[in-house]
């Protein structure tokens, strides 16, 4: 399967019906000897055999305006676009009304090459000459539109320094389609290798597989082909890595399994392996062309392109969300914010969960493909497109982008700035263009009894809104990556079956720069008597034992917990600092034990079940003489001090 069916590689200028049946131009036999010959090897798609023969008939007989169309539409196939344009301009001299589309071709050609102001001439005049049809009408005005776009976002070019990842990426073949796991340690990417392989449908031999490179001692480590079972005698591409490596959705076209065209496979790495790869299957795979995935950083919807009913244009970008009985949902298409009458590919939607990259053709950009930008708001709907400028965007196809956590560095691959073709770039991301900041967590799961690794659940949930952000699993050897966007305070939240659930606290509301990632071992406690955890997201008000109302994620949390382990009888313990009265402290952190205690009643735990005890000062656990030590210390705890007979 070549290239161009995997990433939907779309003819860009439309093809002409070839003029009348009548007498060719030309009084010459020699000049209609070659074109005969030209259209030949033109119908065979021997190309450069037939603009030999063409360019050798306009040469004979300059006047030959059937010739001169033709090598131009054969030179537009070549993307040879000068030829192209100087042929389109010269049968417009000839006879600007044998042919009125010559116009039109020509304004596009001269927009794809970037030949801006007589773009927008031409399509002025293809539009003044009123003999196009309402469709091409209709492509003039908007081509007049783009012109007048690109002419301004040439004077006002945003900043773009690209770096060439280097020769342990790129190679004299094809390096595209960048995926890059949070901790920007691993790169994963697809690589076109042509030579001895099978041929596609142009008689040239190609390949496409997945490399990986990693990030060590300050630089990419040469690359390594990500072998058996990902990448086969077929292709696969455009890929998309979660943000903690182990899971991988990609691409794949024709394979027996599928449900049509290109489909979307999935595959985890399981330890240190890939999984065969599996077909995702209905309702996001359908007998139309599914592509280019994105997973969102919680976990729970699934980006993606398709030409399925339904949609808005031709190429659309759909969503699908994972729903508790796991499965995917039926996909929604993202609507006309987003999706225009053209093409909109290569979603990518960042770490922070709500902004979006994506590539159109539809909607005003320099030429061809370029790249966007759209932010959700807080209601879930999509604020307004934004074109990440000149010369990010060029008047060539700019396709796939994706953008660090950290929200300061964004990937692409391009082959403007290489003699070898394309290669994988790097660039520091203008401000106004940048997603929300996004930090992470690592660290390992495991059995505080044994130190036996887990793999366990987690969830990260906004404070305030108690919406969940992020869901993650740590794997077999209990290591896990867990993002988690800045400006708004966080619950974490780890629970196994047969385990206390661990809980942490993140507070970034107001931060909005580069957070330094956390490190953080989570060790988990085992449901028998004497194990405790800390509820690190239960709050009060100062001095008091008055619960605040960003403690009730964490205090259903704990009902949710109780009702899964009917019989579990646990005491609740409250913790002070070393500040202040003894007899004090006692007794405010039995008051607060109570408030939780309390709580748990009025949501049908049974009392039976409970026991609260204020500690007061006497069980720090860190030291009480600095700041960050006190904090700790102040605390609610859940401890197992039986179970019930049932």
């Amino acid at each position: 399967m070549p290239r161009y069916f995997l990433f939907i590689w779309f003819i860009i200028i439309p093809t002409f019906a070839l003029f009348g049946q009548g007498e060719p131009h030309t009084t010459s036999g020699k000049a209609l000897k070659h074109y005969n010959l030209g259209k030949q090897y033109y119908d065979f798609l021997d190309y450069g055999k037939a603009v030999v023969e063409l360019k050798e008939a306009v040469k004979i007989d300059d006047g030959f305006i059937e010739a001169h169309l033709i090598l131009a539409e054969v030179c537009v196939d070549l993307k040879d676009y000068p030829v192209a344009i100087n042929s389109f301009k010269r049968a417009v001299a000839i006879d600007p009304e044998f042919f009125p589309n010559a116009l039109y071709n020509l304004a596009h050609i001269e927009h794809l090459s970037g030949i801006y102001n007589d773009a927008k001439d031409h399509y002025q005049a293809f539009l003044d000459q009123g003999m196009g049809s309402k469709k091409r009408i209709i492509l003039a005005m908007k081509g007049i539109k783009n012109c007048e776009f690109a002419l301004r976002a040439l004077r006002n070019p945003v900043p773009f320094n690209p770096v060439n990842l280097g020769k342990n990426v790129n190679s004299e073949y094809d390096e595209y389609w960048p995926s890059l796991t949070a901790d920007e340690k691993t790169l994963i990417f697809t690589v076109l290798i042509t030579g001895e392989m099978k041929p596609d449908l142009m008689g040239i031999s190609r390949q496409e597989d997945f490399y990986v490179s990693k990030f060590e001692d300050g630089s990419w480590a040469k690359r390594e082909d990500l072998g058996s079972p990902l990448n086969t005698s077929q292709n696969e591409g455009a890929q998309f890595l979660s943000v903690d490596g182990k899971y991988m959705f990609f691409t794949a076209c024709n394979r027996k399994e599928g449900h049509g065209s290109c489909d979307i496979y999935f595959s985890a790495k399981i330890n240190n392996q890939w999984s065969v790869a599996m077909n995702i299957g209905t309702p996001v795979n359908s007998r139309y062309w599914e592509a280019q995935p994105c997973l969102s950083a919680d976990g729970n919807i699934l980006y993606f392109i398709s030409n399925r009913p339904g949609g808005k244009g031709k190429m659309d970008i759909w969503k699908s969300s994972w729903n508790d009985k796991g499965y995917w949902n039926n996909p929604v298409n993202l609507g006309d914010t987003i999706n225009t009458s053209g093409n909109e590919m290569s979603p990518y939607v960042h770490p922070d969960n709500q902004t979006l990259y994506f590539s159109s053709d539809g909607f005003p950009g320099m030429g061809g493909f370029d790249l966007f930008r759209v932010q959700k708001q807080d209601d879930g709907t999509w604020n307004k497109v934004e074109n990440l400028g000149y010369p990010i965007n060029t008047h060539g196809d700019e396709i796939g982008l994706i953008v660090n956590a950290k929200g300061d560095k964004a990937y692409f691959s391009s082959d403007r700035l290489s003699e070898s073709g394309k290669d994988i770039y790097e660039f520091e991301l203008y401000k106004e263009a940048r997603p929300q900041t996004v930090s992470y967590m690592t660290g390992k799961v495991f059995d505080i009894e044994t130190g036996k690794p887990l793999t366990a659940k987690f969830e990260l949930i906004d404070i305030k809104s108690a919406d969940v952000v992020m869901e993650a699993f740590s794997g077999k050897d209990g290591n896990f990556l867990v993002c988690i966007p800045t400006n708004k305070d966080y619950a974490l939240n780890v629970s196994k079956e047969g385990f206390l659930f661990f809980s942490e606290h993140f507070s970034l509301s107001g931060i909005h720069e580069v957070v330094n990632p956390y490190h953080r071992d989570v060790p988990m406690s085992p449901i028998i008597p004497g194990q405790k955890a800390v509820l690190r997201n239960i709050f009060f008000e100062y001095n008091s034992f008055r619960l605040r109302d960003e403690s009730l994620t964490e205090l259903n949390k704990l009902v949710e917990f109780l009702n899964l382990n009917s019989g579990v009888v646990m005491e609740i313990g409250g913790h002070t600092d070393n500040i202040g009265d003894e007899a004090y402290n006692k007794t405010l952190s039995e008051n607060r034990a109570k408030a939780v205690y309390e709580y748990l009643i009025d949501n049908q735990i049974d009392e039976k079940r409970l026991l609260y005890k204020g500690y007061g000062m006497t069980q720090p656990i860190d030291d009480n003489s600095t700041p960050e030590g006190r904090t700790r210390n102040r605390r609610t705890e859940m401890k197992v001090v039986g179970k019930e007979t049932i």
